[in-house]
């Protein structure tokens, strides 16, 4: 049986699953506590794992029914990087499952199914860390200055692993298994980092000699602090676990480096925000619609959150608790419009409708 309006099911359909998980997860690491806001997280964390099982089983119906289309957009240099977005999806909802899953499932079943969902997701995402560069050097074909923001998402998705890693350190027993799990996470951490050191000139290059992004893919300008946020938020909560796995001077120093590094880290963080949010201003301006790629406000702020909520618990500095609050307030604005508008585009089929054929020779033949 042939499922039309599965044909073209992307798997950039898999920032819904992170864009609504995170906001679960920030909410939970917020400094300050207000009335209600853990019930409200532990409902999006429920919605997030109903999307993540919904998706996964309609991305398993496209590779069954349209086998042919889901291999071309592997093929596409424009799609195939939303495949870490999978590993991302997997990885955000584990989390939430850690952080507020004791209170809705319990704590055996909240800890198993984030260990499952760390296991499978890590591997997605060094899989797809390694396959889609792979592919991209390979197989697809790339115009010469046609770097995007896009291209962030297969490296950073090793980074999401790194932040998901601490909080099954302590769930283990004390001795040599800690340790390797910690070390693992430092590993996926400098893995994700360097590659995405690598990638983000071409696309800071891209964007001073050809201009704005094209006005539906303004949003993802946001991404590029998907890496800055969660590589914030990895060192930091690695520098929590660090006594219970390795011993001074290497703990002490690993805390150290989270404040040395994730500084400076959210700084740029932050003057990227202000000329993200000055170009997405100018493309609204000029009429830019929507698209799935308005979900890239969610998940990048969200990480900048929990990165603010760290350096908050290690400095001490209420200035990064406000910080912290105000992107918070920022993400849950984000969140519901980007929801609004994807239930709407759902409705009235806009969403799911069949483009027009793309063009032919999107992959090299040799």
């Amino acid at each position: 049986m042939v499922i039309p309006w599965l044909r073209d099911l992307g798997p950039n359909w898999y920032a819904t699953v992170m864009g609504t998980a995170i906001v679960a997860n920030a909410g939970a690491a917020l400094p300050v506590r207000p009335p209600g806001l853990l019930p409200a997280c532990e409902t999006v964390w429920v919605l997030s794992v109903l999307l993540l099982a919904a998706l996964l089983v309609a991305r398993a119906g496209h590779w069954f029914h349209h086998s042919d289309r889901a291999r071309a957009q592997l093929l596409d240099p424009a799609v195939a990087p939303f495949y870490g977005c999978l590993a991302m999806a997997l990885l955000a909802v584990g989390i939430g499952s850690l952080s507020v899953g004791p209170g809705v499932v319990g704590e055996r079943a909240a800890t198993v199914t984030g260990a499952v969902l760390f296991a499978v997701g890590t591997v997605v995402a060094l899989v797809v860390a390694v396959a889609i560069p792979y592919l991209m050097i390979t197989r697809h074909k790339v115009a010469p200055g046609s770097a995007s923001p896009v291209w962030l998402l297969p490296v950073v998705a090793p980074m999401v692993s790194a932040a998901a890693g601490p909080m099954l350190v302590g769930r283990l027993p004390a001795g040599p298994w800690r340790a390797a799990l910690l070390v693992a996470c430092y590993g996926m951490f400098g893995l994700s980092l360097l590659a995405v050191l690598v990638i983000l000139p071409f696309v800071l290059a891209r964007l001073v000699r050809r201009g704005p992004l094209p006005l539906a893919l303004a949003p993802t300008l946001f991404l590029v602090l998907g890496p800055l946020g969660q590589s914030t938020t990895a060192v930091n909560k690695l520098a929590d676990v660090a006594p219970t796995a390795v011993s001074a001077p290497y703990a002490s120093g690993l805390g150290v480096f989270a404040v040395v590094y994730g500084v400076p880290v959210l700084g740029f963080a932050l003057l990227w925000l202000a000329v993200a949010g000055a170009l997405v201003a100018r493309a609204a301006r000029r009429g830019m619609p929507f698209a799935m790629t308005w979900w890239s406000f969610t998940f990048p702020v969200g990480t900048c959150v929990t990165g603010a909520a760290g350096l908050s618990a290690h400095t001490g500095l209420p200035a990064l608790e406000w910080l912290a609050v105000g992107l918070y307030v920022l993400l849950i604005a984000a969140w519901s419009v980007a929801g609004v508008r994807t239930a709407r585009g759902l409705v009235s089929g806009a969403l799911l409708a069949v483009p027009r054929a793309p063009l032919p020779a999107t992959a090299r033949t040799t």
